[in-house]
C-alpha cells in the first residue's frame, strides 16, 4: 500500500478490509477512521470565534417565489431571474447579480451595503463593456431600501427576485412598481460568509 511509503498519521476512508488493516496495523502512529460516504447534501460547516456555525443545504427554490408587483416577470425576465438567483447563491453575502438568461452582467458581493453591492455590480458590466438593458437581477438578501432598486433600474434592469422580508418591503414593492419592474419574493434568502 502506496499510502505506508508516506507521512500520515490519520486515514479517513469509507470503508477497511482486512489486508489494509493489519499493513495500517504496523504504522506505529497512523490512526484509521471509517467514515461512510456523505448521502446528500451536507450542511456547510465554519470556524467562528468560540465556535462553530453550521449552515444548512441551500437548496430548492422556485417553487416558493411569488411576484410582488404590478407587472409579473416575463418569461425571459423569469429565466434571467433563475440564472441571476442561482449565481447569487455562490457568491459571498450581500451579492447582487445582473443576468440575461444566458449569461452573467455583473456581480456585487461582499458588501456590507445592499446599494453598494448593486451599484458594484452595475460597474463590473459597464467595465466589461456589457449593457444592462432588459437584464434581470438576484439579490441573495432583501433590499432594505428602494436606493437598491433605483441604481438597478437606472442600468437597465427590468426585474429582480429578492427573498423580500424587509420592514420596508412596502417601499421598495412601490419603487419597484413607480419603475415597471417585475419583482418576485423568493421566500428564502442565500447566506454565504
Amino acid at each position: 500500500m502506496r499510502i505506508t511509503e508516506l507521512f500520515a498519521e490519520v486515514v479517513v476512508a469509507p470503508g477497511i478490509g482486512d489486508g489494509a488493516r493489519e499493513v495500517f496495523a504496523a504504522k506505529k502512529n497512523l490512526r484509521v477512521l471509517v467514515a461512510p460516504p456523505p448521502v446528500g447534501a451536507q450542511p456547510r460547516l465554519r470556524v467562528v470565534d468560540g465556535g462553530l456555525l453550521v449552515q444548512t443545504p441551500d437548496e430548492g427554490w422556485e417553487e416558493e417565489w411569488r411576484p410582488v408587483t404590478e407587472r409579473a416577470p416575463t418569461e425571459d425576465e423569469s429565466a434571467a431571474m433563475r440564472l441571476a438567483w442561482r449565481v447569487a447563491k455562490h457568491a459571498p453575502s450581500n451579492a447582487v447579480v445582473a443576468a440575461s438568461a444566458t449569461a452573467t452582467g455583473g456581480i456585487g458581493a461582499g458588501q456590507p451595503s445592499r446599494v453598494d453591492s448593486c451599484r458594484i455590480a452595475v460597474e463590473k458590466a459597464r467595465a466589461a463593456g456589457l449593457s444592462l438593458a432588459g437584464t434581470a437581477a438576484g439579490s441573495d438578501a432583501f433590499f432594505p431600501f428602494p436606493d437598491g432598486v433605483e441604481a438597478l433600474a437606472a442600468a437597465g434592469v427590468t426585474a429582480i427576485a429578492q427573498p423580500g422580508g424587509s420592514v420596508r418591503d412596502d417601499d421598495v414593492i412601490a419603487a419597484a412598481n413607480r419603475l415597471r419592474l417585475a419583482m418576485v419574493f423568493t421566500g428564502r434568502r442565500h447566506f454565504r460568509h
